[in-house]
Order: structure tokens, then C-alpha cells, then sequence
């Protein structure tokens, strides 16, 4: 115990915290999450010692129990050499000497904005009607396997606009999926890291009809100057409007070569890929699709959980598990939808005085709830009749190549269909570690874009859930 002790007197936290971040630089995610945790102690058990760590909110605790607790205990094990538990204790105060995540995460769960939010508040607005939503900022978005690309090199390019190769970005996600959310981190983190820089963030309809107006006015030099010399980064919204009139695709084009020259940022946001937006001329096309693409899709259950969690305390609501996974359940379409269901829930308990419970979940949202269930069984007996094997081969020791392959993606699709955590999930195949599960998701996701085949197989079984949930 005195050494244990001694060992927590150099600050035993901050040095596994180094070891963490020096082997995931890169991985601006993970950093953002861990930065403000904080060891308490190290209380002593019967068998074991149980590392006690403050993180600021019930996201923090949940987003690190999923995604960094193998990490944390790794690092523990090779400084502390005896069994050991790791607890997560939210404690509502970011533990962090980091100036840029200090202004950047929130640091009370009972405040509706964070330090961060009220600079941005006070900052200037530089000649912006459509001004920045000072609550959309890189802390209040919720990361999972859907966008983590996306925020990952929103982050970067945010820390370094104009330098990074991901000129232009081109954010691309169907509609409420949090495209305009990242739009908004990026210029409210870049007004406050580069209060120098001037930002224009706009819609494309702001842009095209401005450009009819000034085209009728006959004032094409102001309209220029506000979007291309008065401007530094440029933040466009739901460019595919852009196809529809020649005269403003002009003006854009020329707009984006005055800005690709000076070595400004360009980030635009679309709900389709550039090659799919009608009557957009190849040229802008090509430039669109010079820079870096990064899609955005509908999350997971694992992460609607999480997002529900977040909405959830933001606004001072308790709500019970067992309501969580039902609204995430099905809330599939879109993040708006999901807070849609969230808000309605809130308000029919307001207004008949009473707790959230499932019952009361169900009854107002009833109409809405037109998914059926599916069940771990049937998403392996899917799985296995469309690759031809048997549902006892993808649960037995068997490492033949097909074999695994349908096993991985049985696994993938039973974590994106069905609130299931991954040691549950082992368990149901044959008795597997989670850390293996872990590794079938991240196997299946990383071929999905390369093996066209895969691919393929994949589509078709997702069809075929989606025909029994009705989703």
C-alpha cells in the first residue's frame, strides 16, 4: 500500500494519460473525451484495488465505458501490477490544465452552456446575418462509428484551417444527420482559436438568392467582396440547392477558386454526394471532389443511446434505461427525430404532472413506433441462411475464412440492430470475449469500403432486417 501510495504522489493518473495520448496522437476523439477524467483515488478491496476516475458528465462516462476502458486498463496493468477494478464517478467539473479543452468541453452538466459557448456569445460578429449557433460546438456533439471521420478532420482542419490537404471538405449525410452541427463546431472553435480570421457561414439559398438580388441591383462588387475579400473560411450549407441556376453556379465557382488560390478553407455540407446533385456543372463538381469526402450516416443504436443520454441532461430530464433504449430503438431516420420524440415525451410529462416511465414512452410516441422486433436469433439465422451455413457453426470454435466471415458480420449486425452490449453479445456466440466481438465490428466496418463483395452481402441482409422491423 505505501507504494501504491507513493506511486499516486507522482501522479500515477497523468502519467497513464501520457502513455495514452502519446500512442493515439492522431486520434483527436479519444483525446477530447479523456482529457478531462481525473483520478480520486485508489481505494483498497478485499482482493483488488479499484481505481476511481471523476469524469464531468454521464456522456464522458458513457462514451469512455464503451470506447477507452480496455485502453485505460491496459495502461494500469503494466504501471499496477495487482488486480484492480476501474469505477467512472461523474462528478460534473472537467479535471484538465489544458487551456483549448478547457474552453472546449463542458464542464457542468447543469449548464445549459459551457465556458466555451458564452466567449463565443460575446465575440464579434463579423458582417454575418446567418449568425453561428453558439451551442453547436465539437463538445455537444456526440461521436460514434457513423462520424467519427467527419469530426475527426472537422476538428483538424478547424485547429489548422487552410493548411491541412482537406480543401475543400465536403461533408455529405442525409438530412438531420448533424452535418450543419459540424459546420457550426468548426467556426465557433475557429473564432475562438483564430478571433483574427473572418467566417462567413451561410446556407446555399442565403448565397443564391443574394447573388439574384445583386444581380437585379447591379451590385455584383459588393456581393463579391462580402464573400470572397471580406471572408477567410467560407461554411456553406446544403449546396445541392446550388443546381439549380447557372448565373450563381458561376459566382460560386469563381468563389471557390478565389479561395482555393489564397489558401483559405472551404468546408460545404450537402445531403448528397457532389456527382448526384442535379444540374451542378462538372467543374464545380471536380473541384468539390479535389479535396476529401466525408459521409455521415444514420448512428447506430449504441450511439442514439448515447446522443438520447446527452439531449437528455442537457435539458434536466432523468430518464430510465429501459426508456432510452426504446426511443432509441426507434428513432431510426434522423438525430432531429430522435430529439423530436425526446421533446415530446418531455412536454405530455409536464403537462399531466407525471414520471417518465416506459408506459407513459410508449403512449405518446405510439403512433410513431411502427418497428417491429427483431431478435439476436433471428439476426443470426439471417446471417447464416444467406451465406449458407449453419446458425451452431457461426456459435463453434471454427476459424475456416467463410465461416469467420459470417460470424463477423452476424456479430456487426447484431450491434447495429439490437441495444446489446458486447460481452452479451460474445455470450450469445459461443461464448466469445467482447474484445473479439470488438474486433469483428471494426473487421466488417473497415471492409465494407474495400470488398465489393462483402459489401453486397451486406446490403442484402440489411434488407432483409429491414423488411421484419419495417425500418
Amino acid at each position: 500500500m505505501a507504494e501504491l501510495n507513493s506511486a499516486l504522489n507522482s501522479d500515477i493518473w497523468q502519467l497513464i494519460k501520457n502513455n495514452i495520448i502519446s500512442k493515439n496522437l492522431d486520434n483527436k476523439p479519444l483525446l477530447m473525451w479523456l482529457e478531462p477524467t481525473a483520478l480520486i483515488e485508489v481505494e483498497p478491496q478485499s482482493d483488488s484495488h479499484c481505481f476511481k476516475l471523476s469524469v464531468p458528465t454521464e456522456l464522458h462516462k458513457y462514451w469512455i465505458s464503451n470506447n477507452l476502458l480496455e485502453v485505460i486498463s491496459s495502461e494500469i496493468s503494466a504501471i499496477h501490477k495487482s488486480p484492480f477494478l476501474v469505477e467512472l464517478i461523474v462528478t460534473g467539473h472537467a479535471n484538465t490544465t489544458n487551456d483549448d479543452f478547457d474552453r472546449l468541453m463542458p464542464v457542468a452538466p447543469t449548464s445549459p452552456v459551457d465556458d466555451s459557448l458564452n466567449l463565443v456569445k460575446n465575440t464579434k460578429i463579423h458582417s454575418n446575418k446567418d449568425t453561428l449557433n453558439p451551442e453547436l460546438t465539437f463538445s455537444t456533439f456526440v461521436v460514434g462509428r457513423n462520424n467519427e471521420f467527419a469530426h475527426a478532420v472537422s476538428y483538424s482542419i478547424a485547429e489548422n484551417p487552410g493548411t491541412e490537404n482537406y480543401n475543400p471538405l465536403f461533408i455529405c449525410g442525409p438530412t438531420g444527420m448533424g452535418k450543419t452541427h459540424l459546420l457550426n463546431a468548426v467556426g465557433n472553435y475557429v473564432r475562438l482559436k483564430f478571433p483574427h480570421l473572418t467566417i462567413c457561414y451561410c446556407s446555399a439559398e442565403r448565397f443564391l438568392n443574394e447573388c439574384i438580388s445583386a444581380i437585379r441591383r447591379g451590385e455584383m462588387h459588393k456581393f463579391r467582396q462580402r464573400y470572397r475579400e471580406q471572408c477567410q473560411i467560407l461554411l456553406m450549407d446544403d449546396i445541392q440547392i446550388l443546381g439549380r441556376g447557372e448565373a450563381v453556379q458561376e459566382e460560386f465557382f469563381h468563389t471557390l477558386n478565389y479561395f482555393f488560390e489564397k489558401g483559405q478553407q472551404v468546408i460545404v455540407a450537402s445531403d448528397r454526394m457532389p456527382k448526384d446533385i442535379l444540374g451542378l456543372e462538372d467543374r464545380i463538381r471536380t473541384r468539390l471532389e479535389w479535396g476529401l469526402i466525408a459521409d455521415i450516416q444514420m448512428p447506430d443504436i449504441e450511439t442514439r443511446v448515447a446522443i438520447l443520454r446527452y439531449k437528455a441532461e442537457r435539458r434536466g430530464m432523468s430518464l430510465p434505461q429501459d426508456v432510452v433504449s426504446y426511443v432509441a430503438r426507434i428513432s431510426k431516420r434522423s438525430i432531429r427525430e430522435l430529439e423530436g420524440n425526446l421533446n415530446k415525451i418531455k412536454m405530455y410529462a409536464e403537462l399531466q404532472a407525471k414520471p417518465i416511465t416506459l408506459d407513459l414512452a410508449r403512449k405518446v410516441l405510439a403512433t410513431h413506433d411502427d418497428t417491429k422486433n427483431i431478435t439476436m436469433d433471428e439476426i443470426q439465422k439471417l446471417v447464416a441462411d444467406h451465406f449458407k451455413v449453419r446458425v451452431i457453426d457461426l456459435k463453434a470454435k471454427s476459424r475456416t475464412q467463410p465461416l469467420v466471415t459470417a460470424r463477423q458480420v452476424a456479430m456487426f449486425m447484431v450491434k447495429k440492430h439490437l441495444d446489446k452490449s458486447l460481452v452479451e453479445i460474445g455470450r450469445n456466440f459461443g461464448g466469445r470475449d467482447h474484445t473479439t466481438v470488438l474486433n469483428a465490428m471494426h473487421r466488417v466496418e473497415s471492409q465494407l469500403s474495400e470488398n465489393s463483395d462483402l459489401k453486397r452481402d451486406f446490403d442484402e441482409i440489411e434488407t432483409r432486417i429491414h423488411n421484419i422491423t419495417g425500418v
